[in-house]
């Protein structure tokens, strides 16, 4: 497995983008996100089918501008889509050591394809149709919010962002999703967001909490939608940042 990290990343065009996400289909629940805005960092996501019934899916945020972080996620994403299946890929795997080891590999890549430490704040999730669980590691990104019958739960960080140590180590725990639950992940540039009228200081995460706790709605892309556009009608703005909603929904 070292062989995956001993080729360096190539230098690549201004105009290569990482491969256009096309969300799986899934039994019993639907998952989309939507982007605000231009593309001026490091916000990414993607998705996948790892087998018959687990579904791969994540959002990172690679620190820089845009330009300087092409190349590394298109390397990262390779990695994410080709260990993510092979990971992922047995009946009976571990799905808890097997994201643990899928956030090793995308951590050494991400401090390979930088040339050094980049900070990469990063949800991953693994949803089993099976079962309708989730197991998820949180790599120092902004809380996954988990919504259900009893109110929303907070998807605190499991271990630090990713691309800082090549040995870091980190947690990922399984949560069982009832049917009607959704999980709403949100970027840094989000609860960041600064108030044109300079009342707030951010938008904060307790905001995006009132606005899903009272957000009815249950296709996942209205509800990234209806999230950001909330944003924009506070007029709150990214500060140098992306935008970035994706949202996971159990619909039976």
């Amino acid at each position: 497995m070292r062989s995956l990290f001993q080729a360096r990343v190539p230098e690549l065009p201004p105009t290569v983008e990482p491969v256009r996400t096309v969300f799986p289909m899934i039994e019993g629940a639907s998952m989309a996100a939507v982007f605000s805005g231009q593309r001026v960092a490091g916000d990414f996501y993607d998705a996948l089918r790892a087998n018959s019934h687990r579904v791969l899916f994540g959002l990172l945020d690679v620190a820089g501008r845009r330009e300087d972080t092409r190349g590394i996620l298109i390397a990262t994403q390779n990695i994410f889509r080709d260990m993510g299946r092979t990971l992922f890929s047995e009946p009976d795997v571990n799905e808890s050591n097997a994201m643990t080891e899928l956030c090793h590999l995308l951590n050494r890549r991400i401090l390979e394809a930088a040339g050094g430490v980049r900070p990469c704040p990063g949800f991953l999730g693994c949803y089993n149709e099976q079962l309708g669980t989730l197991c998820y590691n949180n790599a120092g990104h902004t809380p996954g919010l988990l919504r259900d019958h009893s109110g929303i739960v907070e998807l605190t960080s499991t271990g630090l962002p990713l691309g800082l140590f090549s040995h870091a180590t980190s947690d990922s725990p399984t949560v069982g999703l009832e049917p009607g639950a959704a999980l709403l992940l949100v970027s840094r540039g989000v609860v960041e967001g600064k108030d044109k009228r300079k009342r707030d200081p951010e938008f904060g995460l307790g905001h995006v909490k009132e606005l899903f706790q009272d957000d009815p709605l249950s296709d996942p892309q209205a509800l990234c939608t209806s999230i950001l556009n909330a944003i924009g009608e506070c007029q709150y703005t990214p500060v140098h940042d992306d935008q970035t909603a994706l949202a996971f929904v159990r619909t039976a």
